[in-house]
C-alpha cells in the first residue's frame, strides 16, 4: 500500500528500511524521502515504521530462542 503519494514510497519500503536499520523517522525521511513534501503521510509512515520494528524485535527474540 502506498504510504507515501508524493514520493511513491510503500509499506514494504518502510518494512525493508527497518529490516536494513531505519528505527526513527528522521532515518526514513532521510533514507526514503517520506513526508518530506506535503507531509500528510507523517502519522501513517510512523504507524508502518513502528509495526515493523516490533516484527523485527520478535523475529530477532524468537530466533535467539
Amino acid at each position: 500500500m502506498y504510504i507515501c503519494v508524493c514520493k511513491g514510497i510503500t509499506d514494504r519500503d518502510i518494512h525493508e528500511a527497518a529490516l536494513n536499520g531505519a528505527i526513527r523517522m528522521r532515518d526514513i525521511r532521510i533514507g526514503l524521502g517520506v513526508s518530506e513534501q506535503c507531509g500528510a503521510c507523517a502519522c501513517h509512515a510512523k504507524i508502518v515504521l513502528d509495526k515493523a520494528q516490533q516484527q523485527t524485535d520478535a523475529t530477532a527474540v524468537s530466533c535467539k530462542g
